[in-house]
């Protein structure tokens, strides 16, 4: 392929997502009589891989939407085989309905793979995962859920990609089986020695091109990276041709992977290689591993530290290694939204039964009243932007605002002349509220409100995450979250969750 004169995508928006509950890791293996440090984060009740990747995302895309070309979706938790699961969080966001949403497989891998592929195109990457494993096991303390969404695009990049660059080899390192939920690992020292030689491979490709990634990005180097395996091949193809990269010019770095032997020998060769700084290397011990959303924190890291003009290498190890180059622009400055650390040490502490109640690990006491109806598949069809967009209507004659999208505008009675208003990123207050005590949830009891939103309307819907005393005028947030699951489906809508204030070190209230 002949150098391309084009200039690459790149991240115009990003945003990491870490849940708001963390639970004490010496209360997992006590389960075992083991004992163990720091606290994982943990997703609440009502969360999954699909409403983490929408909280990441949303941030990302907030006012960009239209630009969006593609949604690329990279879980080890899918919540649906065979049913798209990028879908629902295409609706969410109310992106355009002219372009591909995929899932990209269940391994740890597709982090990586979502990020390059959304690269190629100008697309969205989501990387969401919910982490478990054996009760009282390593895999289950030292998890993590969370996620990270990534918006590629040509117009005013916070960073530019200058390379990218993968090997790929077969080896058993990290494996599960197809419907359960609990996976196995190697001799960790094995998958080590395989990194690390990868590693080296991937770092003499780049000096040797002097990180050009045209036509040779991603083709396998040696018999055993693969000849030409892996997503690298075609996603470094439209990187920048012209760029040279030194290793030497490398300023910050982060490396990502299952295996954490493997990853602190990678990122000592690396920092010998480049003489940079690492970034977010404790991450792993202060929040827990995210599965196939790691590479995404990383690079969120990453990107929240640098500083106008620095180059940034993310190295992600799962089953082969692959590399991203970036180099932040002046626009790196006016970055928005939460940056990852400001979420580490903000959260509250649930116990370890909560836990296993809200995974279904543990059965819960039925409720008292009749089960849900299943969700009825037409009826989310007729009112999806409702729904799934949560989405009103402003009417063109009065002003008024009105959730949701009504035939006839309440207040001057004009028929079908709406402007779509959507809730998602507005703020809102309780006007009243309702505590049911009968009512079943796996974080009893079920809260209702009446929620006033700031830029017009209001609406009625649950709260969520409630960890106090909620009065009327509190502010809250629209959040995506999912409702009961009959028959294998799961009912996803709006909730609104309570913005608490935060105390000096940046942790929420104990409550």
């Amino acid at each position: 392929m002949p150098p391309s004169s084009i200039q690459p995508p790149g991240i115009v928006g990003y945003h990491a997502y870490l849940p708001g509950y963390r639970l004490k890791r010496g209360e997992i293996a006590a389960a075992i009589g083991a004992g163990a440090r720091g606290v994982r984060c943990v997703a609440g009740y009502d969360e999954d891989s699909t409403t983490l990747g929408v909280a990441a995302a949303l941030p990302a895309v907030r006012g960009r939407e239209p630009e969006v070309g593609s949604v690329w979706f990279a879980t080890t938790d899918p919540v649906y085989a065979d049913k798209t699961n990028a879908t629902a969080i295409h609706a969410a966001l109310d992106l355009p309905p002219d372009i591909i949403a995929a899932d990209l497989g269940a391994s740890l891998r597709s982090g990586i793979a979502a990020l390059l592929v959304a690269a190629r195109d100008g697309g969205l990457a989501v990387l969401a995962d919910r982490r478990g494993g054996p009760a009282g096991g390593a895999d289950e303390r030292e998890g993590a859920d969370a996620a990270a969404a990534f918006l590629f695009g040509e117009q005013d990049p916070l960073a530019r990609i200058l390379a990218t660059a993968s090997v790929t080899a077969e080896f058993i390192d990290r494996w599960r089986t197809p419907g359960t939920s609990d996976g196995a690992t190697w001799e960790e020292r094995f998958g080590e020695q395989r990194y690390t030689e990868l590693a080296d491979q991937l770092l003499t490709r780049l000096a040797g091109a002097g990180a050009g990634a045209g036509a040779g990005a991603g083709a396998g180097v040696g018999a055993e990276a693969g000849a030409g395996a892996g997503v690298g091949a075609e996603a470094g193809a439209g990187a920048d041709a012209g760029a040279r990269v030194e290793l030497g010019d490398i300023r910050r770095f982060a490396v990502a992977g299952s295996n954490a032997r493997a990853v602190r020998s990678v990122a000592s060769i690396v920092q010998k290689a480049t003489g940079a700084r690492i970034e977010g290397a404790d991450l792993v011990g202060t929040i827990g591993h995210a599965g196939a959303s790691q590479p995404g924190l990383a690079l969120a890291s990453l990107l929240d530290a640098a500083s106008a003009g620095e180059t940034l290498l993310l190295i992600s190890l799962a089953d082969g290694a692959d590399a991203l180059i970036l180099q932040a622009t002046e626009a790196i400055a006016t970055r928005r939204g939460e940056p990852l650390r400001a979420q580490v040490d903000r959260g509250v502490t649930i116990g370890y039964p909560q836990y296993l109640l809200w995974r279904e690990r543990l059965a819960a006491e039925r409720p008292r009243r009749p089960d849900p109806d299943r969700p009825s598949a037409p009826f989310a069809w007729r009112n999806r932007r409702y729904k799934l967009s949560m989405t009103g209507g402003r009417c063109g004659k009065c002003g008024a605002v009105q959730f949701p999208l009504p035939k006839v505008c309440y207040q001057c009675h004009a028929a079908d002349d709406f402007e779509p208003v959507p809730a998602s990123g507005q703020t809102g207050r309780i006007v009243t509220f309702t505590v049911d005590r009968l009512a079943y949830s796996p974080s009893p009891p079920l809260v209702s409100a009446i929620v006033a939103l700031e830029h017009g309307g209001r609406l009625q819907c649950e709260l969520t995450d409630v960890r106090g005393p909620i009065r009327v005028g509190d502010e809250v947030v629209p959040t995506f979250r999912r409702g009961a699951t009959v028959g294998g489906i799961r009912n996803y809508l709006w909730k609104a969750r309570p913005v608490y204030p935060t105390t000096p070190d940046g942790a929420e209230p104990e409550s």
